[in-house]
């Protein structure tokens, strides 16, 4: 496998990769942050799959997904991220697996302390807020300075832990879907175990792009997605539960199609995206065939460097994301520092120059513009990025 620095910067075989990607004519896509695109083959084996399921109808899931064909694909999803398969189980994202997590944990108690932070996913919060009133515990929220450093996010977790020794349990994000900050969380989870805190980790944006093992980063719950940078069909994600500590998660509201001792147990028992799940042999083979992770995230880091290293120092703009390579990714965010609205910006960004950007509101540094550049992402594309926010800054 060459060097995944040095394949990063290949435009020509970036292109052959982008080549079996099928891609709307329309605007620059700097949004890719949302959802991926499913390479070519991939959408028509998921079309063979929701032919086959349509046909087949109950006959082949009952006689063979539901008894082999599903713990096999389960296999090999655990393989993937270099866990057991009985920790992991399907969700339709990563929403779903964390929502599940926050409502199942039983080890709070009337008086605990749960913390969040200003860069946890909305629905994230809201599921800690959630708590106070279903388990009598008081919610901690703490803001990250900016402009965030490594040594700083320790310290903000450091002073949360000891300020509030009541602290139980905590959110974190791997990659913020606001700014794209990465935070250390193998330091932080260290931080957190010398106190007695558990964590419920969101990895909906690192898992594909930031290449990771579980086990060393220190983390028991974890929830992510299929469909963001492994490039599955969509309605596809996990939850990840170290298997020592399965019985710190309860059954989901006292399921019981599967064991106690079964992790699938601990999520909603419904009909999922058969076709979808179906496709993810292929998938994981073409993920892996890239270089995975550590190919991926070289490339989009690439692409981010391309235009933040061309802007950071203009006046107008401030770079949101550090350039510590231990705390970002390619997803970055940047905002014009001569105007207010950030949303405006945005929308001259599609009209007058057609990129397509999406505004982040909510995080403790004030409003921003999210840029996230793809696999199918072209060193050109960048070009023309920073031609633009030279202009509008």
């Amino acid at each position: 496998m060459p060097d995944n620095t040095r394949r990063a910067r290949d435009e020509a075989f970036w292109q052959t990769f982008a080549d079996r990607y099928d891609v709307q004519p329309g605007p620059i896509n700097l949004e890719n942050g949302y959802f991926g695109r499913m390479s070519r083959t991939v959408v028509e084996e998921y079309q063979r799959n929701i032919e086959l399921i349509n046909n087949s109808n109950s006959v082949y899931v009952r006689q063979r997904f539901e008894q082999h064909d599903s713990l096999e694909i389960r296999a090999q999803l655990a393989e993937l991220i270099g866990v057991r398969a009985q920790s992991v189980a399907f969700t339709c994202n990563a929403t779903a697996a964390l929502q599940s997590l926050i409502r199942n944990y039983n080890l709070l108690r009337p008086g605990d302390q749960v913390l969040i932070s200003d860069l946890e996913y909305d629905t994230v919060k809201s599921a800690m807020r959630w708590l106070a009133g279903s388990r009598g515990v008081e919610v901690v929220e703490i803001g990250h300075a900016h402009p965030a450093s490594f040594d700083g996010l320790l310290a903000t977790y450091r002073e949360a832990f000891i300020r509030h020794p009541n602290l139980k349990l905590m959110a974190l994000t791997h990659v913020t879907h606001r700014t794209g900050l990465v935070m250390p969380v193998q330091a932080i989870a260290a931080l957190a175990k010398e106190h007695g805190v558990d964590i419920i980790l969101d990895g909906a944006h690192a898992l594909g792009q930031i290449d990771f093992d579980l086990e060393a980063l220190g983390i028991a719950f974890a929830g992510y997605n299929l469909h963001k940078w492994i490039g599955s069909p969509l309605t596809l994600g996990f939850l990840y539960v170290a298997p020592q500590r399965l019985a710190d998660i309860d059954p989901d509201m006292a399921e019981a199609h599967f064991p106690v001792t079964d992790i699938r147990s601990r999520t909603p028992y419904s009909t999922p995206n058969f076709p979808a799940l179906m496709t993810l042999p292929l998938v994981f083979e073409e993920h892996r065939a890239l270089g995975g992770a550590p190919a991926k995230g070289a490339r989009l880091n690439h692409l981010r460097d391309l235009w933040v290293k061309a802007v950071r120092n203009l006046p107008g703009i401030e770079v949101m994301t550090p350039d510590d390579p231990r705390l970002y990714c390619g997803i970055t965010s940047m905002r014009f520092t001569r105007h207010p609205d950030q949303q405006v910006l945005v929308e001259r960004l599609l009209n007058e120059f057609n990129l397509f950007t999406v505004a982040r509101n909510g995080s403790a540094c004030g409003p921003c513009i999210r840029i996230t550049p793809g696999l199918t992402t072209t060193a050109a594309d960048m070009q023309r990025l920073i031609v633009a926010l030279n202009e509008l800054r």
